[in-house]
This record gives structure tokens, C-alpha cells and sequence, in this order.
């Protein structure tokens, strides 16, 4: 790919850098030591509430912006690269560029979401021919083919995606997966407490006033129906929890096998309209629940699948459709399901649309500008001790046999890091993006990266390929590979400051590091070896140690109780749990091990220890409205930011001792209680 894109923007930053005077002393850009002392609430006890204790002012005095439905140190981070990535766009469109080249698409892809008036004027027409597809709809076979159109999001019970082959990390499969619903999860259908059935309500009342919008014909009954129908889908849904075990979730099938698998379904067409008729390599997901849905595809009137995929149609292009169908989707999306009083402004919802489709091009320019080799050279030591903390642990654990100790240091060690941003960036010659033209962009956009993805099947696997762009702030694992991922965004303060204190930056991201590395032997992930290939490999004794030991911690977090009668799902949660109780152990392993024997010194009163865990509590400070606090539980396989913290300390014998918690502290978990697991 081009390299204009980069020159001028970074010319100008590496002036500026070259002109800044010379500092003798690098200090942290948060406080004296890496964290901000102010923010912390002293009248709570550690030990009756760390995550008060360590940022309850902080949570007190920030208010949740108003086009938030949260807000803490991801959110935060996240909003300086939407201002980032801005400011990258706003200078290309300072230039004319040539016709074709990175420069102008990114521009003009960015350009033609924001032009709302265009948007305006333009009305349904952009999106005529699909509805009108969508309307011709006669046969189960035109309804397959409109769900799997790579161009069109008109949802659909039976879900296909491309993925890697878990038991043979050199080949690409088609997983095939339960889907259809609108609401975030099943509980949204089958629960009868009076949040949930309120949300039904102005479900149906949201898909009435989409549809009319576009002068569907009975649109009261079509609303009626398709909320019926997707009840009936929730019904034949896996939990979030089942689909979560990889020994359920892998079932492979060729294309016949599968068609007798689901002969309700018109598998050819559906193949033939996603333009891979002839794969012959498929996983299936949720067995039972997508015969089910087969069947039930097949039960239900074809009139109810055009309203349905009439509805979905129009609930995902509403953001490049006129304002009253925006309006529409975020009165629902926004304000009923998450909490959010006001729509985000249109660039920053720009900048999530750009990332979506052009991520890479962004991404090349973001990190000359945001991240240094000297900061992707110090996080590259900070991941080695990590991994030399986690072998320590590894070789001292009473509860696991010799022979997996030494398979699970064989994976330890061909754990691959990835660290900042991809070494090859990735190619968008051949994306057409059009001046003027949002709604044709997006779905040029999905279209390419469907047949990118597609054209790798039968063809060996891109291992270097990233699954997030350099200005996400996040971190994965990916078992397949076997790798760790950590993009450029979140390589700052609070997570990562080269001037910090050692003790808070072991805090932060060791702790981050440590959860990544921690995937690799959760409930799930330690199910692949040290290549990434799916199979047993630990002795019997250890699975039935290793099982007792999370249900355990699985039981802990099911017990809290962040809104009344709102219980955490401990085994949704068990994987991100199980990361985050012993990549915070290894993380304060490897402090100790960066120590050399030495007593770090007391800085402001406070101990090593002591900062150590405060600079864990920092990165999760976060306010969160309760009706995404309720999406969160009900959906999300990660804890809630007070679990975060306060779940994982309370099982930490250093954290007691730091801290000086004693019986009768609310938090307080006698030795035999606490869960050490790596």
C-alpha cells in the first residue's frame, strides 16, 4: 500500500517532537508515580471495598458524559483515538488526492458520513433496489439467499462467519452459528422481571415505528410478528455460557453432511448467494439449537421473513439514512438498551465507521504519530518477564502433574506476542469508495472485506494478520495461533507509561498482559496446546483439580449482585475471571522477580505492594448506567469493573498483606477460600 498517506502527517509530527526542549527527568503523565492519589476514597476500608477505596472520589466527581452509556479508563483512552484518528482525516482533507489512492478513500469515506444533508436529500433512494429485493422475496430459497448476500445485514436465524479450524491452525472453516436475534441476548425474550418485559415492549414499538417510517404495509402486525418470531429463536438458543465450551462447539461437516444436517435449510442457495458454493469444510457451533432453528426457519411464513428482514435491514443502515431513521435506532439502541441520554456526535460515530472499514490505512498513520519503538521495546521486556513469572508459578503448583507442568510450559514458551501494530499492512487497492456516496461506501466496504476473508478458504493461514487495528483500545489471545495481541491505544497511561513507577506499570498492563497470557490456560483455552490445535492434553488427575478449582471461583462471582436481584452468571464470566485472577498473580510475580531480592521504597506512603494493587484498581475505574450495567451482566462474558477489581484482590495473600485486611473486612476470604489457580 501507499505510503503517502503517512509522509506529510509524520514530517510534521517529527518536527514538532524535534523542536521540544529537553527534559533531564521524564515524569509520569499521572501523578508523581503513575496514579492519581487524588481520586482515591481513604474512608473505605481496603478491605471492605478496594475498588471504592482506590477511585471512589474519582467516581464521585466524573460524571458519565452525556453520549456515554459508561465511562472510565477504556472509555476515555478510546475517545483520545476517536480525536486521533479525527485529526488524521482532518489534515487529508486539508490536500486533493489523486483518484484511487488510500488518501481520498479514507477521506472520502469519512467525508460522506458526515454529510448528513446529502444523507437527507438522498432519502430511501440509495436502498431501494434492496428493499425492493428484499419485498420479491417469494420462496424459503430467495429468503436464504437475502440472509447470506454479503452486501445486504438483514439478519437471520442460521449465522455464517469465516474462521480458523481449531483443530488445525494452517486452514480456514465456515462456522456455522445460531443467530437472529435483535435484542442483545436470549434473557432479553424469556425473562419475566419488569426491565426486561418493559424492553420487549419498546422493542416492538421500535420495529412498528422503523417500519413505518419506510411505508411498510401493516406494519402493527409485521412488529407483532417479528417479535414473536424471535422469541421462538431465544427459545432454541444455547445459553451464552454453553456456547462458551469448545468441546460442544466443534463440530465439523462437509457440505453434504451439513445439508443432511439441516434439511430444512436451503443450504445451496444460502452457499451460492455468500459466493462460496463449492466449501466443503464447516463447523458447526450450537448443534441442537440450529436444527431448531432450521425447522423453524421452514414453519414460518415467508410474508414474516420479508417484514423481519425488512426491519434488521433497516435497523443496520439507519446511521447512513435519514435523520428520523438514526433518531429512530438511537432512542432504541441507545437510550432504551444502554441508558444513553444523547446521540454521540456524528464525526465521533465517523471515526467508528472509518475504523470499520478502512482500520489499517488509519492505523499505519496513528501509530508514526502515537507510539514509539521505544515504548513497543519496553512493553516487549514487560511481556518476557510476564513470561518468566508464569513459568515460576507453573513449576511451584501443587495441584498439577509433572507431565502437564512440562506441556504447559511448551505453550508458555511458543506463546507469540504481538505488540503495537501488524509488521504487513493490509492492501485496499482494490476498495472503491465514492465521494458523496455513505450508504453505497458501507456496503462496498462490507462487501470486500466478506470475499477478502473468503478468498482465503482452501489457502494457508495469515498468521500475521491482526484482529484489531493499532488504534483499538484492547487487548486479545488467540488461542488458534497461540498468540497475544496488544494494539498501540492501550500502551498509555494508566495502562503503560515508560516514566511510571515499575510497580504500577506491573499493576496495569502486567496485570493486562497477564490476563492475555492467562487465556491460554482459562477453562476454554486451555483446551489447545502449545501449537493451538483443540484437543485433551493434560492427565485426567489435573482436569478433575483444575475443575474443582474454577468452579469455585465460578461460585465466588455468582454471588454478587450488581443491581437488585441482578446476579453476575459466574460461568459466562468464568473465562475473563480465570484471566484476570491469574494474570494479576503473575503480574505481581514477575514485580517481585524485577525487584532482584531489593525492598522497593516507599513513595508517598505508600509500599511497592500497595501500589502495585492501586495501579490495578486505576485502570478499572468506570461509571456505568444501569441499564448497560444490565446489558453487561445479562450479555457480556467479562465482569463488571467493581468485580474486576474487588473479585480479584480478595483472592491475593499479598494483597492482604498489604493492605492489612483482617476477619471481619467485607471482603474478607479465609486462606481455604481463596482461589489460586496458576
Amino acid at each position: 500500500m501507499t505510503s503517502t498517506l503517512t509522509r506529510a502527517l509524520v514530517a510534521a509530527a517529527l518536527l514538532s517532537a524535534s523542536c521540544g526542549l529537553a527534559s533531564s527527568a521524564p515524569k509520569p503523565q499521572i501523578g508523581t508515580w503513575g496514579f492519581d492519589v487524588s481520586g482515591m476514597d481513604t474512608s473505605v476500608k481496603p478491605g471492605d471495598d478496594f475498588f471504592q477505596h482506590g477511585g471512589g472520589t474519582w467516581l464521585k466527581n466524573t460524571p458519565i458524559p452525556p453520549d456515554r452509556s459508561s465511562w472510565g479508563s477504556f472509555l476515555i483512552l478510546r475517545a483520545n483515538a476517536e480525536g486521533d484518528v479525527k485529526a488524521i482525516v482532518d489534515e487529508l482533507a486539508r490536500h486533493p488526492h489523486a483518484p484511487g489512492s488510500i488518501e481520498q478513500k479514507v477521506a472520502d469515506y469519512y467525508a460522506s458520513y458526515l454529510d448528513v444533508d446529502a444523507i437527507e436529500k438522498a432519502g430511501l433512494e440509495p436502498v431501494k433496489d434492496d428493499l425492493a429485493a428484499i419485498a420479491a422475496a417469494a420462496t424459503y430459497e430467495d429468503v436464504a439467499r437475502l440472509m447470506a448476500r454479503p452486501d445486504l445485514d438483514v439478519g437471520g436465524p442460521i449465522g455464517a462467519g469465516i474462521t480458523l479450524d481449531q483443530k488445525n491452525p494452517d486452514r480456514y472453516a465456515v462456522a456455522v452459528v445460531q443467530a437472529g436475534l435483535g435484542l442483545p441476548d436470549r434473557d432479553y425474550y424469556l425473562k419475566d422481571d419488569a426491565k426486561f418485559v418493559e424492553t420487549r415492549q419498546k422493542y416492538r414499538d421500535y420495529i412498528e415505528a422503523m417500519l413505518k417510517l419506510a411505508h411498510y404495509e401493516d406494519a402493527d402486525d409485521a412488529a407483532e410478528d417479528i417479535v414473536k418470531l424471535e422469541t421462538e429463536i431465544a427459545k432454541l438458543h444455547w445459553p451464552r455460557e454453553k456456547s462458551r465450551n469448545r468441546d460442544l462447539t466443534y463440530n465439523p461437516k462437509t457440505q453434504a453432511e451439513l445439508k443432511a444436517f439441516l434439511p430444512e435449510y436451503p443450504i445451496g442457495a444460502a452457499l451460492a448467494s455468500a459466493e462460496i458454493p463449492n466449501q466443503d469444510f464447516f463447523v458447526v457451533r450450537q448443534t441442537d439449537a440450529l436444527q431448531g432453528l432450521a425447522k423453524l426457519f421452514h414453519d414460518t411464513p415467508v410474508k414474516t421473513w420479508r417484514a423481519y428482514m425488512t426491519f434488521h435491514y433497516l435497523n443496520g443502515m439507519a446511521d447512513v439514512l435519514p435523520v428520523a431513521f438514526d433518531d429512530l435506532d438511537f432512542d432504541f439502541n441507545g437510550r432504551t438498551l444502554s441508558g444513553q441520554p444523547e446521540k454521540r456526535e456524528r464525526w465521533k460515530r465517523a471515526t467508528t465507521a472509518l475504523n470499520a472499514a478502512l482500520g489499517e490505512a488509519v492505523g499505519e498513520v496513528y501509530v508514526r504519530q502515537h507510539f514509539t519503538p521505544a515504548a513497543k521495546a519496553q512493553m516487549a521486556r514487560l511481556v518476557e518477564n510476564l513470561r518468566a513469572a508464569y513459568k515460576a508459578r507453573i513449576e511451584k503448583l501443587t495441584w498439577m502433574s509433572p507431565d502437564t507442568k512440562t506441556a504447559a510450559l511448551r505453550k508458555l514458551a511458543k506463546f507469540r506476542v504481538k505488540i503495537g501494530y501488524p509488521d504487513k499492512w493490509r492492501d485496499y487497492s482494490t476498495l472503491e469508495i465514492k465521494p458523496g456516496d455513505a450508504v453505497g461506501n458501507r456496503r462496498r466496504a462490507t462487501v470486500w472485506e466478506w470475499r477478502r476473508e473468503a478468498n482465503r478458504l482452501n489457502k494457508p493461514t495469515d498468521r500475521d494478520e491482526w484482529g484489531m487495528t493499532p488504534q483499538t483500545v484492547n487487548a486479545y489471545y488467540n488461542s488458534v495461533f497461540n498468540e497475544i495481541v496488544f494494539p498501540a491505544a492501550i500502551l498509555q497511561p494508566p495502562f503503560f507509561d515508560p516514566n511510571a513507577d515499575p510497580a504500577v506499570n506491573y499493576g496495569a498492563i502486567g496485570g493486562v498482559i497477564g490476563h492475555e497470557m492467562g487465556h491460554g490456560f482459562d477453562d476454554q483455552g486451555s483446551k489447545s496446546d502449545e501449537n493451538g490445535v483443540l484437543h485433551t492434553w493434560w492427565k485426567d488427575e489435573d482436569v478433575t483439580r483444575f475443575k474443582a478449582l474454577v468452579a469455585s471461583l465460578s461460585q465466588q462471582y455468582a454471588q454478587y449482585e450488581p443491581l437488585p436481584g441482578l446476579h453476575l452468571n459466574g460461568d459466562l464470566t468464568l473465562g475473563e475471571n480465570i484471566g484476570d485472577n491469574g494474570g494479576l498473580s503473575v503480574a505481581h510475580e514477575a514485580y517481585l522477580l524485577s525487584l532482584k531480592g531489593k525492598k522497593p521504597k516507599v513513595i508517598e506512603g505508600f509500599t511497592g505492594d500497595q501500589r502495585f494493587f492501586l495501579a490495578w484498581s486505576q485502570i478499572y475505574r468506570n461509571n456505568m448506567r444501569d441499564e448497560q450495567l444490565r446489558r453487561q451482566v445479562t450479555s457480556d462474558p467479562h465482569s463488571p469493573s467493581q468485580f474486576r477489581v474487588n473479585g480479584v484482590v480478595r483472592n491475593m495473600d499479598a494483597w492482604y498483606d498489604a493492605f492489612d485486611v483482617k476477619p471481619g473486612d467485607k471482603l474478607y476470604l479465609a486462606p481455604k477460600d481463596r482461589v489460586h489457580i496458576w
